[in-house]
């Protein structure tokens, strides 16, 4: 049986990508940061954030 490859997403969650490794789980847009939050937990002190556990 043989199947279509996926549509080209214009819209909603599966668009935006991380910008370090490429998921499109748990992505930051806000500030235009467009990183997941396992990239922005380690990136962030480097960014100017300050990491509180």
């Amino acid at each position: 049986m043989k199947h279509k490859p996926p549509k080209e997403r214009k819209f909603g969650k599966g668009v935006v990508k991380c910008r370090r490794c490429g998921t499109t789980d748990g992505v930051i847009r806000k500030y235009k940061l467009y990183l997941c939050r396992r990239c922005i937990n380690e990136v962030a002190p480097e960014m100017g954030f300050k990491v509180y556990e």
